[in-house]
């Protein structure tokens, strides 16, 4: 062996990345995942250099690592597919959303999704998760003046934006004094 792992890690990898990323790239549908799929390959390569084969034996173990790597990226992709479904039929059995029109929900999804994340943020943690000032300075890493004012301001966004939309449905409403 007689070569620093450092030093052998950039000749493997010079070596070996473009094989491994096309590998890669002919089996992921998204760029971006086949990107995350290299770089762990290559993560895991560096972790355990020590154990990597010699010569063109660590080029092949690396197939074999991007192959475990993209078999545990797709259970993953699989996994989130999965909770996500769970999760929307959730969301459409909620009692909230039994007792507002679909079309009011929308346009209230709309004026909510217009707020800043900043106003949005604050507007949630409030009316859906329940936490009052002092929770959410703690959460959010404010003081309580500074959530009060940052409250008072969003709310009085959310409700010129409810406005301008022609929102007056008492489940909006609710939305919004839930959210005081």
């Amino acid at each position: 062996m007689g070569t620093d792992p450092p030093d052998r890690f950039v000749e493997i990898y010079e070596q070996a990345y473009r094989p491994i990323l096309g590998y890669v790239l002919r089996r992921c549908q998204d760029p971006d995942d086949a990107a995350d799929v290299v770089a762990e390959t290559f993560t895991i390569a560096w972790r355990r250099i020590e154990e990597m084969p010699e010569g063109d034996e660590a080029r092949l173990w690396l197939f074999g690592v991007a192959r475990r790597v993209l078999a545990n990226h797709r259970r993953g992709e699989r996994r989130h597919e999965q909770r996500t479904a769970a999760l929307r039929e959730q969301l459409a059995a909620s009692p909230l959303l039994a007792h507002l029109p679909q079309q009011d929900l929308s346009a209230i999804g709309r004026v909510l999704a217009d707020l800043s994340d900043d106003d949005r943020e604050l507007l949630t943690l409030v009316a859906w998760e329940h936490l009052d000032t002092a929770q959410v300075a703690r959460t959010l890493g404010l003081s309580r003046n500074a959530v009060r004012v940052r409250l008072y301001r969003a709310r009085k966004r959310f409700s010129r934006g409810l406005a301008k939309a022609g929102i007056d449905h008492p489940r909006a409403i609710e939305f919004q004094e839930s959210a005081l």
